[in-house]
């Protein structure tokens, strides 16, 4: 289910308007047999097309590197903002990070502060954000849980 929805209906009308797709489901597409997949610990990078149009161009750079952060590693928001071509703007990472349309998909929770998790603005917030990187083995047992 998706983060956040408090029913399986919801969580999936969410998706079909983040991918653009009306006909999503859990059981009949892509997207849903790899977030099935990678819930199973299957599946470690999403090969699925997305679209960022409508995002300010700034965004659509964060979230394409943030999308390029593997499975079970983590980065700051700082190479963030650098691998975007905005050296020095992480706290402008963080907002773009809030828009992030797909979470999961592109893996913002991937994106930590230099002494912190950050924040995670998907239902659950910072606790989801540790569950997540706890499910992809990172230890984040020496950061601390907020922004």
């Amino acid at each position: 289910m998706e983060i956040g929805a408090a029913t399986p209906r919801e969580a999936v009308s969410r998706l079909a308007r983040r991918l653009r797709n009306p006909g999503f489901d859990l059981a009949g597409n892509a997207a849903g047999r790899q977030l099935r997949e990678y819930f199973a610990g299957e599946r470690l990078r999403f090969g699925l097309d997305w679209d960022l149009k409508g995002l300010p161009a700034f965004c659509r750079k964060v979230l394409r590197a943030c999308a390029k952060v593997p499975f079970g590693q983590i980065v700051t928001y700082g190479d963030i903002a650098r691998a975007a071509g905005s050296p020095g703007a992480a706290r402008a990472v963080g907002q773009a990070l809030k828009g992030n349309p797909i979470p999961i998909i592109i893996p913002c929770h991937r994106v930590v502060g230099a002494m912190s998790l950050g924040g995670f603005s998907a239902g659950g917030g910072a606790m989801t954000k540790r569950a997540l990187l706890e499910f992809e083995g990172v230890d984040v047992s020496g950061f601390a849980a907020g922004g």
